[in-house]
């Protein structure tokens, strides 16, 4: 049973100030602090004006998938050699063991959605979603 205090987060509440991969510093909400009870990190970064990530990979003793959404403001990702244009509703996926790194190149701030965990499977054939989705890529 979920304690009725960790079921709900307003925006902002346990933000912190942060420097992720020797990049520019930060503003993090780590969502729920791990007690989701899912394998996956879920964080929105607020990453100022000409901010950055910092160029990394997640391939050492724990490997991570990372998936980003820009919410607000505009982005480059880099991933392996290429390059991607981002803004608000795009999304980016760095697998596991993949260079990868995050830049504001918009003139306001950059809010991210970024879910983090380790690489793995999880059928999710069962669910509606999932097959119409599957569909409309196999289309």
């Amino acid at each position: 049973m979920y304690e009725r205090d960790i079921l709900f987060e307003a925006k902002g509440e346990n933000a912190f100030d942060y420097r992720m991969h020797e990049g520019s510093a930060m503003r993090v909400s780590h969502h729920f602090g791990g007690a989701t009870q899912l394998p996956v990190a879920i964080q929105t970064w607020v990453i100022p004006p000409g901010g950055f990530e910092g160029y990394h990979r997640h391939d050492h003793e724990l490997p991570l998938t990372e998936f980003y959404q820009v919410l607000e403001g505009q982005a480059r990702m880099r991933i392996a050699d290429r390059k991607y244009v981002l803004g608000p509703g795009d999304s980016a996926l760095a697998p596991a063991g993949i260079d990868h790194d995050l830049v504001n190149t918009g003139e306001g701030e950059l809010r991210v959605l970024v879910v983090w965990g380790p690489p793995g499977e999880f059928d999710m054939s069962q669910f509606g979603s999932h097959r119409r989705s599957a569909e409309l890529r196999s289309s």
